[in-house]
């Protein structure tokens, strides 16, 4: 029964570290203990923890994880998915299970520079949809390579997520305003916020609407909390960069 709750857990974790929403964490938690035969199984996730027990022949098991770091991977949030709803078709043992999830949990999907170049794109691609130019579009791509290169190279050296998203919020304004005078690009209000797009929480926001309505309340107001306090600190970089150009250089 250990095992089985160990296992369980990990795939939770792995769903949870992902972006996954926490009934989806809940519901593989379940899953996996009773199709290995726990009598009863009970568990309770936030977005920073999960605490799990199965109950078999009148013995409980229990365990807690604290989980720290958070993405966005939704590969792997399937592929734990479908390994969960497919251990009766693949006759896996606990012992295979674990493996299978280790596996996963392994896998890159893409590498750094493909996620750069496609993110830079993606800023750009925002800064048309509100109205920029071709040459904002240009500017908008170099500083999403930028402060995308900055973002996941921070994240993995365990720095505070508010001040990643003011920093490098902060640098896109920057940027946008030196490109702007520099004749690269022709608007800077277009360029800075298809920049900062990378940045903004959408699956946050998205998570805490469905953890909200399906019921767990708790996990959908701390996310919910999550992405204010986000686009807070995307915002305070922004504004004190703004702030700081136009009161010691006279405007843009």
């Amino acid at each position: 029964m250990n095992e089985i709750l160990q296992v369980a857990m990990l795939a939770g974790q792995m769903i949870l570290e992902n972006g996954g929403e926490t009934y989806r964490v809940e519901e593989t938690i379940w899953r996996i203990c009773k199709i290995y035969g726990a009598s009863e199984a009970e568990s309770f996730a936030t977005p920073t923890g999960i605490m799990a027990s199965i109950c078999h022949e009148g013995k409980i098991y229990s365990l807690t994880r604290r989980v720290s770091n958070r993405t966005v991977n939704l590969d792997k949030i399937d592929k734990v998915n479908d390994l969960s709803r497919s251990i009766l078709s693949k006759k896996l043992s606990v012992n295979d299970l674990r493996k299978e999830l280790i596996k996963i949990n392994k896998e890159e999907i893409y590498p750094l520079p493909v996620i750069i170049i496609f993110s830079a794109l993606g800023a750009g691609s925002f800064s048309v949809l509100f109205g920029g130019t071709l040459k904002d579009v240009f500017a908008a791509f170099l500083i999403g390579l930028i402060i995308k290169f900055l973002t996941i190279k921070w994240s993995e050296i365990g720095i505070n997520l508010f001040f990643i998203n003011s920093i490098c919020s902060g640098i896109a304004a920057l940027l946008a305003i030196i490109f702007y005078k520099l004749g690269i690009a022709s608007q800077v209000n277009e360029t800075i916020i298809g920049a900062i797009m990378l940045l903004v929480p959408g699956l946050a926001i998205t998570n805490a609407i469905r953890d909200t309505i399906s019921g767990d309340l708790l996990s959908g107001i701390i996310r919910a909390a999550e992405a204010f306090l986000v686009a807070i600190s995307i915002a305070v970089g922004t504004g004190a960069v703004l702030s700081f150009w136009i009161s010691n250089f006279g405007g843009i």
